[in-house]
């Protein structure tokens, strides 16, 4: 059984700087494509960042700002947050799928599994 566990979430004032995990169990993010993805209260859920075999995207939004890795040996993933903004506060969720092709990763109806998500708020 796969579980997605994110971690790291808080409140941070402009500017400042978060780092998000996610560990998995269940699953190797070796095989495994790994997104992440934000929803803001009344919005979509919308891409944050993905990780494919070597291949790294980022939301135009959050390009330069955030970055997004894997620990292979902690099966653990990233999203190093900087110079956050209002605007990025929402609940940040870690997905990860096997098999997702290259143009669906920002599309998160094509992830089939999910954290439970954690709170972001960025505010002075």
């Amino acid at each position: 059984q796969v579980h997605l566990v994110e971690s790291g979430g808080g409140l941070v004032q402009p500017g400042g700087s978060l780092r998000l995990s996610c560990a998995a169990s269940g699953l190797t993010f070796t095989t495994y494509a790994v997104g992440w993805f934000r929803q803001a209260p009344g919005k979509e859920r919308e891409f944050v960042a993905a990780y494919k075999r070597g291949d790294i995207s980022y939301a135009d939004s959050v390009k330069g700002r955030f970055v997004i890795s894997r620990d292979s040996a902690k099966n653990t993933a990233f999203l190093q947050m900087s110079s956050l903004k209002p605007e990025d506060t929402a609940v940040y969720y870690c997905a990860a799928d096997r098999s997702i092709i290259t143009s669906s990763l920002p599309m998160a109806r094509h992830w089939d599994y999910w954290g439970q998500g954690t709170q972001v708020t960025v505010s002075s």
